[in-house]
């Protein structure tokens, strides 16, 4: 039985598997460290900040010398004049003549930055410009000599478990290989724009802002975090990937600055629920929750649109049209295609620029004017719902034009519930039409009902900020 079983798996097996071209792990990184080596560079900041307002010195957390200096208050004798500090971080050569790249958090409210090179010379940099949302910096250092420099490599082409190499400044103890793999690839940290590489290579404090090599001495990631519940490597250390950073280091060298582009929508990602909700075939898009003014309220884009596709670049999620929207060129025309009403339509859009959006304070949307419904309460879907009124819309810091129904009540163990929907939500549209009156909820349920849909898509709004939400229909 057996070996029956044995012949039938040998059997199926090149018919069922595909073969696998595995890397074997490499003798030595020698080669590639004595290579890269020379175009890291450690940084070293000095910034000048305020006496500790009990007047105490500056101990470093953690310091042999935090607890004889516990209770040396105001009464005692420490200077009460501002204090230089210094900090230590990694970074790497890009070019000939001297750019360097690093993490914004490793000069961020530097006032001296100072780079040493790996055959040990003294260089003052300046700060071209730097990206809070990549945690992304670009210096400039003059040198008599040209530096040696390494080329960004293409961080998409890195599978999980290819090996890897770190380079930097750990702990402030100087020149440090550390190899591991591709532990993971796309994680999110906290930024709309992160696509961090993850790898067991060790990376610890003082690491920031150095390169991650694949094996050809390409960068492939700028090493920027560590997950760990003691501040040292277990393991877990995020590199930002190099095709973000590449563009970012582009447009810093270009303008100081980054410029990204702007659609001016809020959306969210279509879950299987909203998609059966909205009829559509397959949970993928990016949904349209609100259209303040801006580019795409200009060029005609409505809240309900399911964005597919952005300048001939398939949406699947938020994630994939933010950074489509980002790279693509602002002040053109691109072309935007969404699902509306069943149907594909096409819109062109003229991007703007994020950054100057960004700068403005633009007011949330709100619903049309129009008449009130007369007080009274509707209990369905797991809510208790009353119709928004004047003095509602006043204690509730709203406009006193607001339409929609407001949220008294949930019930514990709704869906609505379990979707987070939460008393004072006002419910602003059912089935991508606007409801002012319970009877128009009612409709919209019955509409929902008769078309066999097993839920109904609600635009709910807090605080402003709005959200589809798709509620099971009983």
């Amino acid at each position: 039985m057996m070996a029956a079983a044995l012949g039938l798996s040998l059997a199926l097996s090149p018919a069922v598997m595909a073969p696998v071209y595995a890397r074997g792990a490499p003798e030595s990184f020698a080669d590639l460290a004595e290579q890269v080596s020379p175009s890291v560079v450690m940084i070293t900041t000095t910034a000048v900040v305020a006496a500790p307002t009990d007047g105490g010195p500056v101990v470093p957390k953690g310091s042999p010398f935090e607890e004889f200096f516990k209770d040396f208050g105001p009464d005692g004798q420490g200077q009460q004049e501002p204090q230089r500090e210094q900090a230590l971080g990694s970074g790497f050569v890009i070019s000939a003549d001297g750019y360097i790249v690093t993490n914004n958090h490793v000069i961020e409210g530097a006032d001296q930055i100072e780079v040493q090179t790996f055959d040990g010379k003294r260089l003052s940099a300046k700060l071209v410009g730097t990206d809070t949302k990549t945690d992304i910096a670009l210096l400039k250092v003059d040198s008599k000599e040209q530096l040696t420099f390494v080329p960004f490599g293409n961080s998409d082409t890195m599978r999980v478990g290819d090996w890897v190499m770190a380079v930097g400044n750990p702990l402030g103890q100087g020149f440090s290989v550390s190899a591991g793999i591709v532990s993971a690839r796309g994680r999110e940290l906290s930024g709309s724009y992160d696509d961090f590489l993850q790898t067991d290579a060790a990376i610890n404090k003082g690491n920031s802002g150095g390169p991650l090599f694949n094996t050809d001495g390409q960068v492939i990631g700028v090493n920027t975090a560590i997950l760990s519940p003691t501040g040292g490597s277990i393991g877990i250390g995020f590199s930002m990937s190099s095709n973000v950073v590449s563009k970012v280091v582009d447009q810093l060298k270009q303008f100081g600055e980054t410029r990204r582009g702007w659609l001016g929508v809020k959306i969210q990602d279509v879950t299987p629920d909203v998609a059966e909700a909205m009829g559509l075939a397959a949970d993928k898009g990016a949904l349209i929750t609100d259209v303040p003014d801006g580019p795409a309220k200009a060029a005609g884009l409505k809240a309900g649109d399911v964005i597919t596709t952005f300048n001939g670049h398939e949406v699947k999620t938020v994630r994939d049209l933010t950074r489509t929207v980002a790279d693509s060129p602002i002040g053109e025309e691109v072309p935007v295609i969404v699902m509306r009403d069943g149907k594909l339509e096409t819109i062109a859009v003229k991007l703007g620029r994020r950054e100057e959006a960004e700068a403005e304070v633009v007011p949330a949307k709100q619903s049309e004017p129009g008449k009130p419904a007369e007080p009274q309460k509707l209990e369905v879907l797991g809510l208790t719902l009353e119709p928004v009124t004047a003095d509602m819309a006043k204690q509730m810091n709203l406009p006193a034009d607001t339409q929609g129904l407001v949220v008294t009540h949930v019930d514990a163990v709704s869906d609505a519930a379990g979707k987070g929907v939460s008393p004072g939500d006002i419910v602003v549209e059912a089935g991508q039409r606007p409801v002012a009156l319970l009877k128009d909820l009612e409709d919209r349920i019955a509409e929902a009902k008769d078309a066999g849909r097993k839920s109904l898509l609600l635009l709910v709004r807090r605080d402003g900020d709005p959200r589809f939400v798709a509620l099971a229909i009983e």
